[in-house]
């Protein structure tokens, strides 16, 4: 447990949230404050309007202007949660653990695998933890497929392919489409760190990567069209794809196995559901999906075409992240994401960009006291 961490049976872990844009007022705050065992104390934003939304969502937590706010006052918090823009996540991460306090931070954790490493190595050396949000593998479909390939329903699995494609013609604009590269921007790193992180969640280590990635649209400064070839150390491959220019929508997943083979359309309604306001409670239904959009599992016919029988998807489970986290706060269970595990998707996406700059394949080597936790 952590020095901060309260031990008082029923007593809530006070969380800070720096940062209420997208990740924080749609993701994290909801998502807090939906779990038992976590109560969400400070909101840090400058932002009046977001200032304003906050509070309207939340009575009574309490607004920060600054991160310095909460760094003065940490003995009254046991977790922040880090939602602010790519650039920011390193010294902010670094901040909150030199200041004693157990730390959650969106993805990417950083730009490069070297200095997720570095902050992992903090959060060891202060006892604390360090934790990605790499929600991802808590969706739907993730989970569906990760029981059909733990109970041999695939046989060998032999290729993945996973799509997380859109269609939006005209650029948003923001930092997440800036082309400099000090705001960590593009859908490789967006996108790109849920794909990647799912593969080796799945299929253990990356030995090989190529890929091909490309700005599209008129006006956009950073990749929207991006392919990524990955050979596992197990000899799978997978075969990765995000876009934001898709003008016709692949499955979410195609799985191929000695056996048989899964395919999937659609995405986990978890996100559509908390953007439309919508929270999870306990004992009530959550990321459940209609029969209709459930994959299919057989051999030698296009499901399009009725080949292979629907598969139940399970629900999708968010809130199971933040769980994980309080109970890991806490002394009582696991890190869900670790640092360490971020950053072997952080060296499989800085070889994919390496990769498409230069057009080669990018040969990985291992980091084998990672393997274990890559896949744990």
């Amino acid at each position: 447990m952590t020095p901060n961490a309260s031990d008082a049976p029923g007593t809530p872990l006070r969380v800070a949230l720096v940062g209420y844009g997208l990740a924080g007022s749609v993701f994290h705050a909801p998502l807090v404050s939906a779990t038992g065992g976590l109560v969400l104390d400070t909101v840090v934003t400058s932002n009046e309007e977001r200032r304003a939304e906050a509070l309207a969502a939340f009575p009574g937590v309490r607004l920060a202007a600054s991160p310095d706010e909460l760094w003065e006052r940490a003995d009254e918090l046991d977790l922040v949660v880090i939602a602010t823009p790519n650039r920011t996540h390193v010294p902010l991460a670094t901040a909150a653990l030199k200041a004693g306090l157990p730390v959650v931070v969106d993805k990417p954790v950083a730009g490069t695998a070297a200095e997720a490493r570095e902050l992992a190595a903090l959060a060891e050396e202060r006892g604390l933890l360090l934790s990605v949000f790499q929600n991802r593998r808590w969706d739907n479909d993730f989970r569906t497929l990760a029981g059909l390939i733990a109970e041999g329903e695939l046989g060998e699995v032999q290729r993945f392919e996973s799509r997380f494609e859109r269609w939006r013609p005209q650029p948003k604009g923001g930092w997440r489409e800036s082309g400099d590269p000090e705001e960590i921007g593009g859908l490789l790193f967006d996108l790109g760190s849920h794909v990647v992180d799912q593969a080796l969640v799945l299929f253990g280590p990356a030995v090989q990567v190529y890929a091909e990635s490309d700005v599209r649209r008129p006006g956009a400064a950073a990749d929207d069209d991006t392919f990524l070839a990955i050979t596992h150390a197990n000899g799978v491959r997978s075969h990765l794809y995000v876009s934001a220019t898709t003008a016709q929508l692949g499955p979410r997943f195609r799985v191929l196995g000695s056996k048989a083979g899964y395919v999937k359309y659609g995405l986990d309604p978890q996100e559509a559901a908390l953007r439309e306001g919508l929270r999870p409670v306990a004992g009530e239904p959550w990321g459940e999906e209609a029969e209709e959009l459930w994959g299919r599992l057989g051999s030698g016919e296009s499901p399009l075409t009725g080949g292979g029988a629907p598969v139940r998807t399970l629900p999708g489970d968010y809130p199971a992240y933040y769980a994980a986290v309080a109970a890991a706060v806490r002394g009582a269970g696991r890190n869900p994401v670790t640092a360490l595990q971020a950053a072997a998707t952080l060296d499989v996406l800085e070889a994919a960009r390496r990769s498409a700059r230069e057009g080669v394949s990018v040969t990985l080597l291992p980091h084998h006291d990672e393997e274990e936790e890559q896949r744990a």
